[in-house]
């Protein structure tokens, strides 16, 4: 079992920043992909970005250029700077990872942007 734990979420004014983190444990051999979706109430699921193990990376269209993704192979641990936030970009953000073709995720961090 891989083990997900975020941190970083928070309450924030529009067009201010925020850094998420999810940090990796347990039963770890080898992550492949790892990510953050978010969820806001009454939406479904939707990938904000997501990282290979060797570095590629993929955003969704609504955060290019305001969110970077990236990723600690070391410490097994993913990132996610978003700047420029929007009342938009509230939601629940939960971090994924992908391991033998497994998903884990985390338990979600709440982040509000207010305008």
């Amino acid at each position: 079992q891989v083990q997900l734990v975020e941190s970083g979420g928070g309450l924030v004014q529009a067009g201010g920043s925020l850094r998420l983190s999810c940090a990796a444990s347990g039963s770890i051999f080898r992550l492949n992909a790892m990510g953050w979706y978010r969820q806001a109430p009454g939406k479904q699921r939707e990938l904000v970005a997501a990282i290979t193990s060797g570095g590629r990376t993929n955003y969704a269209d609504s955060v290019k250029g305001r969110f970077a993704i990236s990723r600690d192979n070391a410490k097994n641990t993913v990132y996610l700077q978003m700047n420029s936030l929007k009342p938009e970009d509230t939601a629940v953000y939960y971090c994924n990872a992908d391991q033998l073709r497994v998903d884990y995720w985390g338990q979600g961090t709440q982040v509000t942007v207010s305008s």
